[in-house]
């Protein structure tokens, strides 16, 4: 069996989504930068800066990919499933049957809430099928979510 996943249309994460992405890699890229300049600046051996500087290193070429990687999430609703995807170079698709969602949830960090967007979240019985979309325009998040519920309970009726 092949899965034509290609042939169908893509729905992408809002562009805004960059920008909520940015800000908390930075922070957290200050949080563990500034960490870990800690022992450097206490105890003034000069050879523990490679440690901060690394790390800010890797931040920044982090940062430099956010826009592409935000790019590449996007979700398709199908006849029988939602499939997600995100990755650029470890590319990940998961399909979340309709039939096995158990809860779908949005969730609003501050971030979100400044920019206009949420989070869409489905839980199944598996563990391991849990999908999160980031980045939803508030309103396409609950109308998806509504979508969604009622697909399930179809799904579920019919089993």
């Amino acid at each position: 069996m092949r899965l034509d996943i290609a042939a169908a249309e893509w729905r992408r994460v809002s562009p805004k989504y960059v920008v909520v992405d940015l800000v908390g890699t930075l922070i957290f890229a200050l949080v563990v930068v500034a960490a870990t300049s800690v022992p450097a600046f206490v105890t003034r051996i000069v050879y523990l800066w490679a440690i901060p500087a690394s790390i800010a290193i890797v931040f920044i070429v982090v940062l430099s990919l956010t826009p592409r990687r935000v790019r590449a999430m996007g979700y398709q609703l199908r006849d029988d499933d939602l499939v997600f995807r995100k990755g650029l170079m470890f590319q990940r698709f998961v399909a979340v049957p309709y039939g096995r969602m158990q809860l779908v949830d949005i969730n609003r960090g501050p971030l979100d809430r400044a920019v206009g967007l949420s989070e869409l979240k489905f839980v199944t019985a598996a563990a391991t099928s849990g999908v999160t979309i980031p980045g939803l325009p508030a309103a396409d998040a609950e109308e998806l979510r509504d979508k969604l519920v009622a697909l399930a309970e179809s799904r579920r009726a019919g089993l």
